[in-house]
């Protein structure tokens, strides 16, 4: 379990994380999502005593990281893919992580197995893809069969196949029961991954909650409409100042009025309706509503790549 508490960091006149409380509790996948600069990064190497709260702390199953005696048995974390000697090989690398823990080196061929990288165990780092560096992270996390994991943007490089194999990786040592906290800025990702959110902007708590109850707090729902009478209802629709978009397939996509207010005015035209049904938001359109404000880096709108 991880728990922060009052948990603030500055740098000089920055203040990256402020004031931030929450838990990260076993059995479920936990995403942690922000805008860039949000703080998300420097909240996790708080956790496992990279960076020194300024005031507040973070413990993990009830004790500060560095008061953990073999750290690696009890909490992995991948958050800097890079950080891998390159001339060192990737067997060697967690044989070398393996010798100051105490864990077994039969224990990195285990892991090299299970992340798909048993036939370049002797390659050096240096000259694997991005993809194979992010495996071989997720082998140093996994490396003491630790009970609480942390992971910062884990399928940046991998194809397909290896977003999969993440996602099933996530929530199998969730259902272990182990404490999984995961960073991603891919919304679609997280909607199939994550069980729970933390969200935070400018390093501020934005939302704790449920994937189902963080969508449904997004104000961006709308009723998907079907009928002969399209042009019609359309009309009536925009005079009540309802937003109306006709998707590719010909339905309607109407926003403002709720779905039993669609339907009213419909019946009060006289008009078929062969669908009427609410649609919630995306996982994606959630976060990009109730994120707009705690966005630092905007692109100007309308801009255009220049040579």
């Amino acid at each position: 379990m991880i728990q922060t508490r009052g948990l603030t960091k500055r740098f000089t006149r920055t203040v990256a994380v402020d004031d931030l409380t929450f838990d990260v509790l076993p059995g479920r996948v936990t995403g942690f999502l922000g805008p860039n600069g949000s703080g998300k990064s420097t909240t996790m190497r708080l956790v496992i005593g990279l960076d020194r709260p300024t005031s507040g702390a973070a413990t993990v199953n009830g004790r500060p990281y560095h008061q953990l005696r073999w750290p690696l048995h009890e909490v992995g974390a991948l958050l800097e893919v890079g950080a891998l000697h390159p001339g060192r090989r990737a067997r060697d690398h967690l044989r070398w992580l393996a010798r100051t823990n105490a864990i077994p080196l039969a224990r990195a061929d285990e892991t090299l197995e299970l992340v798909g990288l048993a036939s370049v165990a002797g390659r050096r780092a240096g000259a694997l893809s991005l993809g194979m560096r992010q495996r071989l992270g997720i082998a140093a996390a996994l490396l003491g069969d630790p009970s609480t994991l942390l992971f910062d943007e884990p399928v940046n490089g991998l194809d397909p196949e290896g977003i999969v194999w993440v996602r099933t990786l996530l929530k199998s040592l969730a259902a272990q029961g182990r404490t999984v906290l995961v960073s991603s800025h891919l919304m679609s990702e997280m909607a199939l991954t994550a069980d729970h959110l933390v969200v935070i902007g400018r390093g501020r708590l934005i939302a704790d909650a449920s994937v189902d109850d963080f969508v449904q707090r997004a104000t961006v729902g709308w009723t998907r409409v079907v009928t002969p009478e399209r042009d019609r209802l359309c009309l009536a629709l925009e005079r009540s100042g309802a937003g109306v978009t006709v998707a590719d397939d010909g339905s309607l996509e109407v926003r403002g009025p709720d779905t039993a207010r669609v339907g009213e005015l419909a019946h009060q035209a006289g008009l078929v309706l062969h669908e009427l049904s609410p649609r919630h938001a995306s996982l994606e359109e959630a976060y990009m509503d109730l994120t707009a404000e705690s966005v630092e880096f905007h692109a100007p709108q309308g801009a255009e790549a220049r040579r």
